[in-house]
């Protein structure tokens, strides 16, 4: 009588196990299938502003390169004016009135420009920072499913309980990019970049 005792309190203390391991499954997939949707999301907005920046970047380029064209003719119409000072002053005026417009023109361009394509690089880094925090979450969520697993196979509690600790960091890390907190171990990131 004692064995089936025994042998029932062994089974009930299993099957109360897997239930905790179950019901951490379940929460765990849930909150990994929500915060999924959101990394999606901000690295298709990561890509966006990448292609943005660059666009923005190869439009400062041209216009740097039209600028020193500009400042090139303007060197050589007054490379002009001193080999031939008495002909066409009234073009080469016109002309250089041209370069020096198409000059200031391209400056103040390439400025705003160059404030486009930084402020869209800044905007990547920000939603990179954010999807870190995902991954991170996503990493220890995967880490606890895993430790579940073999948690109720060996009828682990020490395990179940380790599997909760990575649980709480990768809730920690999907809760601070879903809601925007600056909690970012950077040490840790690094170390897995």
């Amino acid at each position: 009588m004692n064995e089936l005792r025994e042998r029932l309190e062994v089974a009930e203390d299993q099957n109360r196990l897997n239930r905790w391991v179950a019901i951490t499954v379940a929460l765990v997939s849930v909150f990994m299938g929500v915060t999924k949707v959101k990394d999606d999301n901000i690295v298709q907005a990561m890509l966006q502003a990448k292609s943005d920046s660059v666009d923005r970047w190869n439009e400062y380029q041209s216009k740097k390169l039209k600028h020193h064209m500009a400042e090139l003719g303007l060197s050589q119409l007054q490379a002009l004016k001193v080999l031939a000072p008495d002909r066409g002053g009234a073009q080469l005026a016109a002309q250089q009135k041209q370069f020096l417009d198409a000059i200031a023109r391209y400056q103040v361009e390439e400025a705003e420009l160059m404030k486009k394509a930084k402020a869209l690089e800044k905007s990547y880094d920000d939603l990179n920072y954010r999807d870190d925090q995902f991954d991170l979450s996503d990493a220890c969520l995967s880490i606890c499913l895993g430790m579940l697993g073999v948690a109720s196979l060996t009828n682990s509690a020490g395990l179940l309980y380790l599997s909760w600790v990575f649980a709480g960091f990768g809730g920690l890390m999907g809760f601070a990019g879903l809601l925007g907190l600056a909690i970012h171990p950077d040490l840790l990131t690094k170390l897995l970049s």
